[in-house]
């Protein structure tokens, strides 16, 4: 007799393709090997009452009998078709109800703040005694330092190969860093004390599927739940920052550039045409011998002449010039820089005052619309429907206005917050700084809002803080 133990199929919690199920018994019983299947239940056997019955008539028309233990079914007998339908219909509903307690059971706990931490991949933390994470220092600092570099306007690339450089190993012991690893560790709120909870959710409890939270339901933010590395300041620093790149790469016509931030020369984005409002881009020009850097605009690059005429192009030596001069000058007078920063963060916080109480009057007006539309639909019945049917249709269009301005506010607001944190930072930098020998790519990016090329000779410089000057570059 040849007996062959198959403990895929008797496995409650399988979750591997049926294809792969299918594949190894047909390898089993291929040449008539087989004559007999044994099985404790039909709730082992398939996970839904489709994949049982397709199962069952494949092996059948093989030859091969199933038998259930508990169930005390044969698949050859005449009437076992129905018997089977029946008793894996009642396995399907159990395991669905199983399912439903279970998930019912985790959202209460998430709801109740109780986070359930996975630190496989978390570089800079272990799972502590206690059942929270502990920091650990020696890979904190390398977290503390990717952080501080992007709030300083380094590029996720440039974090990454500065990584590679220092030899710095990742959770899994690799040495190999991308902008990917990157942006993970910038997006992760544990780094800051917080817990997202149910980021991805069952999809089908039977083939136990799981996909991102995209809104499809509730996420619970839990702050301050365990020791932070980053302190909330630099935290809030690089989410602003985050979103102002976003907002840059975004906005991009061109498909070769689209989506993605470049930070490789400190002028990129924001060096400024003052014919189209385009942002210059770097280019190369062959001088005799010499390959020289040209800053010229975005449009007449890509579209030529004819969308934009009249825009000059700037030697890259040249203007590294006259923005040294230009920061400088403002390093020497530090005091000018004070008044208008003083200025401009009084104008940023009326603004703040100013979006929170437009917030909150369309909040207001947003619930309001959907206890209206409540009432509306608990007296509702099939005849009255065509009578409410235009004021429900009003009220949701209403609905759908005050949830896009209520978007629109929460992006301004963020856009002046990230401008006052760069603002104070800017200060805090000029204020310890001593005159710049030599250009430097990082500090200008930290120091310069933007740079207004008025024509070939001539640039205003715009600090952050709103302090402007005007310098002239080399012919």
């Amino acid at each position: 007799m040849y007996v062959h133990s198959f403990h895929l199929l008797m496995h409650p919690r399988c979750t591997q393709d049926l294809s792969l199920v299918q594949l190894k018994l047909f390898c089993i019983y291929e040449g008539g090997k087989i004559d007999l299947i044994l099985c404790k239940s039909i709730s082992r056997f398939a996970k839904n009452t489709v994949d049982c019955l397709d199962y069952v008539r494949e092996l059948k028309s093989l030859g091969v009998n199933v038998k259930f233990e508990k169930e005390n079914i044969e698949t050859l007998s005449a009437s076992s078709e129905f018997a089977i339908s029946l008793y894996a219909s009642f396995a399907q509903a159990e395991s669905e109800s199983i399912s439903k307690n279970v998930t019912w059971g985790i959202e209460k706990a998430f709801q109740e703040g109780k986070v359930r931490y996975r630190l496989d991949g978390t570089l800079g933390y272990r799972m502590g005694d206690d059942g929270k994470p502990c920091i650990v220092e020696e890979e904190a600092v390398h977290v503390r330092t990717i952080f501080r570099m992007f709030a300083e306007g380094h590029s996720m690339k440039e974090i990454a190969d500065y990584m590679m450089e220092l030899g710095v190993e990742r959770r899994n012991g690799s040495t190999e860093w991308t902008r990917h690893h990157v942006n993970c560790i910038l997006r992760n709120e544990k780094y800051v004390g917080d817990a997202i909870l149910q980021k991805s959710y069952t999809v089908d409890c039977l083939t136990h599927k799981r996909a991102k939270n995209t809104g499809q339901k509730a996420k619970y933010l839990i702050q301050d739940c365990h020791e932070a590395i980053i302190d909330r300041e630099t935290w809030d620093r690089v989410r602003l920052e985050l979103a102002k790149r976003s907002m840059d790469a975004g906005g991009r016509t061109s498909r070769k550039q689209k989506g993605s931030y470049h930070t490789d020369y400190c002028f990129n984005q924001i060096l400024i045409c003052p014919y189209c409002g385009s942002t210059f881009k770097r280019t190369i020009w062959k001088i005799g011998d010499r390959n020289v850097g040209v800053w010229r605009c975005g449009t007449r690059l890509e579209h030529g002449s004819r969308r934009c005429a009249k825009s000059p192009s700037v030697h890259e030596s040249k203007l590294h010039k006259a923005v040294l001069s230009a920061v400088n000058h403002v390093i020497e007078d530090v005091q000018e820089l004070n008044e208008a920063v003083m200025t401009s963060l009084e104008k940023s916080r009326a603004e703040i005052i100013s979006i929170d109480a437009e917030y909150r009057a369309e909040f207001t007006r947003l619930k309001e619309i959907e206890n209206k539309r409540d009432g509306i639909l608990e007296i509702i019945t099939g005849s009255t429907f065509d009578r409410f049917r235009e004021e429900l249709k009003t009220l949701n269009s209403s609905e759908e206005e005050c949830k896009k301005k209520l978007e629109e506010l929460t992006h301004q607001k963020e856009k002046i917050q990230h401008s006052i944190q760069q603002t104070t930072s800017a200060r805090e930098l000029f204020a310890n700084m001593r005159p710049l020998v030599c250009f430097d790519d990082v500090t200008v990016r930290r120091l310069v809002e933007r740079i207004e090329v008025i024509n070939k000779t001539t640039i205003k410089v715009v600090f952050r803080g709103g302090l402007e000057y005007q310098t002239e570059v080399e012919k």
